[in-house]
């Protein structure tokens, strides 16, 4: 895999391959879908390793915007064809976005394991 992180004004996303852990750490305000590409394009070559799980680490995510939350669901949509790959997401109960956003992702993946903390 070529990119391991991907740092912008106010965020940084670092693929972890030893434990398959992606941390998004910071505010992602990207304009539109397209700004989102090289994230989207970083999570799918994950997805094409085919690990055995793929862990989300969103607690320091302060803030996503509505493409960015697109961008998600779209990779939670492809990761559940897969049906091989299990999935963790773990979000902050402190930064108000993600309880509400975050258990969207689990209806659209049932087998999705969300932690809160």
């Amino acid at each position: 895999m070529d990119i391991q992180e991907i740092t912008g004004e106010n965020y940084t996303v670092r693929y972890a391959p030893e434990n398959t852990i992606i941390y998004f750490k910071g505010s992602l305000r990207l304009s539109g879908i397209a700004e989102y590409t090289p994230i989207a394009n970083l999570v799918s070559q994950i997805v094409e390793e085919e690990p055995k799980r793929i862990i989300l680490n969103l607690k320091e995510l302060e803030f996503l915007n509505s493409s960015g939350i697109s961008m998600l669901s779209k990779f939670i949509i492809n990761l559940r064809k897969k049906q091989t790959i299990q999935v963790i997401v773990k979000g902050s109960d402190t930064i108000p976005w993600q309880g509400k956003s975050l258990k969207n992702l689990q209806r659209l993946m049932p087998s999705l394991i969300l932690e809160l903390e």
